[in-house]
């Protein structure tokens, strides 16, 4: 009967021209690798929310403040 070693997960960014030799490394070792999909880089200008708020400046529909004092004034709310 096999002895169990308790394993834990780590999660390691390797530069892409050390990959070959990181294998090479974890096929020695025995270890486990599942790599990980990249995921898309986020650009903000494009999801609906921004799009929306930049229509509400483009049509007047943004007020300025010079201070949040000043806004909570205008909207009639006690500090």
């Amino acid at each position: 009967m096999e002895a169990v070693i308790p394993q834990r997960m780590f999660t390691i960014s390797v530069p892409k021209i050390d990959t070959k030799r990181f294998k090479g490394i974890v096929k020695a070792m025995g270890w486990v690798v599942s790599p990980v999909p990249q995921q898309k880089e986020f650009d903000i200008m494009k999801t609906s929310g921004f799009k929306e708020a930049m229509d509400d400046v483009k049509h007047g529909r943004v007020t300025h403040y010079a201070s949040a004092e000043d806004m909570f004034r205008d909207l009639k709310i006690e500090i």
